[in-house]
């Protein structure tokens, strides 16, 4: 059940937060992890952010080995003044928090819809989260992907679960995923790098 697991992951998350000051690497990347299965049954559409986000994600996993909080990884980051270079840690976590972060409007927009169709839902959190950093390409081809996405039928059995547990496990990801989303923000504006980048 990846939907389950994806939801307690992040639920542990928020928990620590409300606990502790500082996110350790290694369970965030790990709970990361935990939602690319869920961009795998999108099909198509997500094919390129499923690619690019298993690719940083592994990244922070990687990084999780020397580095134990997401803190002393963006220091580490400023002052070799690489924040913004592809493949830096900092650069990574963004994109990451980004992935995240269409997931948590994607299943905002399922929650609050009704139909088989994942389309809108699915358009709304792509344009929404995605769009205002891609090129007219990949806009492009994630908009015919559209057509391609299963119904939501289809992506219930594809997560081996029924409409009410998804849903369910879907409140449960929303919520504690904004704590972890506003954290890695505050973790951004707090240190003057933005986000919109």
């Amino acid at each position: 059940k990846p939907l389950r697991k994806m939801a307690e992951a992040f639920k542990d998350l928020a928990n620590t937060l409300n606990s502790q000051t500082l996110m350790e690497v290694a369970p965030f990347s790990h709970a990361c992890t935990l939602v690319s299965p869920l961009f795998r049954c999108l099909g198509i559409a997500f094919k390129f952010a499923e690619l690019d986000y298993v690719a940083k994600v592994n990244d922070l996993a990687e990084a999780s080995k020397s580095i134990t909080t997401l803190h002393t990884m963006m220091d580490q980051d400023i002052q070799a003044n690489c924040v913004r270079k592809a493949g830096s840690h900092t650069r990574n976590l963004l994109r990451v928090k980004r992935g995240l972060d269409m997931v948590k409007v994607l299943f905002e927009e399922i929650i609050a819809s009704e139909g088989n169709s994942l389309k809108d839902p699915a358009s709304k959190a792509y344009t929404q989260v995605f769009a205002p950093y891609h090129g007219w390409a990949i806009r492009k081809a994630v908009s015919a992907g559209m057509y391609a996405l299963p119904t939501r039928q289809q992506l219930m059995i594809k997560l081996n679960e029924d409409e009410d547990s998804a849903r369910t496990q879907m409140q449960n990801y929303v919520a504690s995923c904004d704590t972890v989303i506003l954290y890695i923000d505050k973790l951004f504006t707090s240190r003057d790098l933005g986000t919109d980048w």
